[in-house]
């Protein structure tokens, strides 16, 4: 029933325009195999353009089997061969670490109850055997004993490519770069409400795409408190747990005008802004209005190549933002962020940037102010080509979901008719309970561990 239109052409999408790499992994749909086993993951995100949507790319998993077993005492490792010929270290120290019996776990939470203090660093171990149900036994030096499931090992293999595997899985970090050639992805409100598979076809795009487009609600307030409750809980802000865009006398934001809305990212006056951001259209403009929506990521990309100066800029310089006024409670607000976040290997993991709330304030000494406004515009800049933007018109019904760490989003200025505002309902979460809730829906839909 949730194969929808949505559901099925998510996988022939992406595998017509994956990388091959990737293809191969979205072959294994909806069946397991060992993520040792699976392919690696392209290091560089595949571009997603003049596509509806992508399918999920469960990473495989098979049966492992152990063939043998033994210790390493010099190395202080313990060497799994298995059965389809390769091999796994794991250090004696981890193992000891992480040992399944009922005094060091405690298994209704799947949480750890031995303590560091405890743990003997230096560890050795007595005896390594394989048993009869194809289980890893090891004795330790004071008898403790602990078993490990071949299948629970083999997916914490400290190999480079299993590692990277596990990552994959369980934080789906590849992202689909578009353009302005991007069709939206959609799905029906309904469906995400009520099915598993459609929810969690949702998430997944939500995660590889950036956006996701609703239909199907009803033009009424509180379905973006309906849609956040399939997920968990709504994101409180100071303007509420949810709010309501419209034109407003003395607006206490930019976005409660009628005017242009540059493209930005929410909240960067927070050091830890919403992850994600629904916008729900009860009403709409008599003209105008239209929103746009770019890649942030793609575009940083793109400032990498173009400017890497600039780039380097903007992901080594933080900004000031601030945000001042009464909803919710009263706020004063004022952050420090980098208008982008780069993670140890330099890989881009968020966009801070919102033209309304970027401080007066400029702690940079006088030297680099002007190279500091280079690079801002000539990012800006790439945001605005015409060949970047995707822009659609929100229709009554119509939910909008979106990462608001990766997507810039604008709005175009309107007109209302006097008796008929134009009326949108948004709200936000976090991405932890996002991602939360697609690993269980995952694990739900194709029993995954």
């Amino acid at each position: 029933m949730w194969m929808s239109t949505f559901a099925r052409f998510a996988c022939p999408v992406l595998q017509r325009t994956a990388p091959p790499m990737v293809r191969k992994a979205l072959g294994a749909c909806h069946r397991k195999v060992s993520p040792a086993a699976a392919p690696r993951f392209c290091t560089t995100p595949a571009h997603l353009r003049g596509h509806h949507t992508l399918g999920s790319a469960s990473l495989p998993v098979a049966g492992p089997s152990v063939r043998h077993v033994r210790a390493l005492d010099e190395e202080r490792l313990m060497a799994v061969e298995w059965e389809d010929g390769g091999q796994s270290l794991y250090p004696f120290t981890w193992l000891r670490d992480n040992c399944q019996c009922p005094r060091c776990t405690l298994q209704s939470a799947e949480a750890r109850l031995l303590l560091l203090a405890d743990l003997d660093i230096h560890t050795g171990v007595d005896s390594v055997e394989v048993t009869k149900d194809s289980k890893v036994s090891i004795v330790w030096p004071d008898q403790h004993m602990s078993v490990f499931d071949a299948e629970w090992l083999r997916k914490r293999c400290f190999s480079a490519a299993a590692r990277q595997a596990m990552q994959e899985e369980l934080f789906l970090n590849e992202r689909y770069y578009w353009d302005a050639s991007l069709r939206i992805p959609t799905a029906d409100f309904q469906d995400v409400l009520h099915d598993d598979g459609a929810a969690l076809a949702w998430l997944l795009a939500l995660r590889r795409v950036g956006i996701v487009h609703l239909k199907g609600a009803p033009a009424e307030q509180g379905q973006v408190a309906r849609l956040a409750e399939r997920i968990g809980y709504l994101r409180l802000t100071f303007y509420g747990h949810t709010w309501q865009v419209q034109d407003k006398s003395m607006a206490n934001n930019v976005a409660y005008t009628s005017g242009k809305l540059s493209l930005h990212t929410d909240y960067p006056a927070l050091h830890f802004a919403p992850g994600v951001q629904f916008l729900h259209c009860i009403n709409q403009a008599q003209e105008g209005g239209e929103s746009e929506v770019v890649d942030g990521f793609h575009m940083a990309e793109q400032l990498q190549a173009e400017d890497p100066e600039a780039f380097r800029t903007l992901s080594s310089v933080r900004v000031d933002f601030t945000d001042t006024g009464t909803d919710y409670c009263d706020f004063m607000l004022q952050s420090k962020n980098r208008i982008i976040d780069v993670d140890s290997e330099g890989k881009v993991t968020k966009i801070n940037y919102n033209n309304a709330t970027r401080d007066s304030v400029l702690d940079l000494p006088l030297h680099q102010v002007q190279p500091f406004y280079a690079a801002l515009k000539a990012y800006v800049d790439i945001m605005n080509r015409p060949k970047n933007v995707v822009t659609y018109t929100l229709e009554p019904g119509d939910i909008v979901t979106f990462d608001n760490w990766r997507l810039l989003h604008g709005r175009k200025s309107y007109v209302s008719r006097p008796d008929r505002l134009r009326h949108l309902e948004g709200a936000y979460l976090d991405w932890d309970e996002v991602m939360s809730r697609l690993r269980i829906l995952r694990r739900n839909v194709h029993g995954d561990d």
